[in-house]
């Protein structure tokens, strides 16, 4: 696989990741032009949408659980490039969020709905500062590496990849895992929660809390001591000192 292949490749894996996570937002969000959204209510059987929601839910996990990990990444680099492993992965990965937002199914009912003016944009204020904080910390650590851009076109120029480096940089310095803090907030946080959303919103807490578990494992068998150090001083999501 030529270098310039591989770079399309990224860009356009990335751009997928991209509109599906964008479309995440909206569809869990209350706008008025999105056609359908989680809290869309129509008759669908209990079973039926409890069974399709997990199912999709799990595609989700173990898409992000198993090519996270080093022994997928170590049979998958056999098969394709290095360069392209991350960008195959955030590939994956933007497609299983779109099949959340094609196929999820509605659960009749509301847990609550904030009816109050103030309510609502307080909440929705909520909403777009969590998604907001997520993507800023992205940053922090390394956006385009985080998602295969930087492998691409570091590939492109034959530059190899720097070395591993772990660094507290803002937030990071309050959580360890402000990314998915931000999706907490993002996801909980709403004037309308539905029954609908609700189960959206537990199976993906679930899901981060355990993935969170393997994704500090490989984290200390690279970094080692100075990782465990960190998670001795500073809180996996809540941020209050220790």
């Amino acid at each position: 696989m030529s270098k310039s292949i591989i770079f399309i490749y990224g860009i356009l894996a990335y751009t997928v990741a991209l509109i599906a996570q964008v479309w995440f937002i909206l569809y869990i969000g209350e706008w008025e032009f999105m056609e359908t959204s989680v809290n869309t209510q129509y008759p669908v059987p209990f079973i039926s949408a409890l069974s399709i929601n997990l199912i999709l839910v799990s595609i989700f996990a173990l898409q992000h659980s198993v090519m996270a990990r080093s022994f997928f990444k170590h049979y998958l680099t056999k098969i394709i490039p290095q360069a392209a492993e991350r960008s195959t992965y955030v590939l994956f990965s933007g497609l299983a969020l779109g099949l959340i937002c094609l196929y999820w199914q509605p659960l009749e009912g509301f847990l609550w709905q904030v009816d109050n003016e103030i309510g609502k944009a307080l909440l929705t204020a909520g909403y777009l500062f969590g998604w907001a904080f997520s993507l800023f910390s992205t940053f922090i650590i390394n956006h385009f590496e985080l998602f295969g851009l930087q492998q691409i076109y570091r590939n492109l120029l034959n530059k190899p990849e720097p070395s591993v480096a772990f660094k507290e940089r803002l937030f990071y310095k309050w959580v360890r895992h402000p990314i998915q803090l931000g999706i907490l907030i993002g996801v909980w946080l709403t004037p309308t929660m539905s029954y609908s959303h609700l189960m959206l919103s537990v199976t993906l807490s679930i899901y981060i809390f355990i993935g969170l578990k393997y994704e500090e494992r490989d984290l200390i068998d690279t970094l080692g001591n100075t990782y465990k150090e960190y998670q001795k001083r500073v809180r996996m999501m809540l941020p209050f000192p220790k």
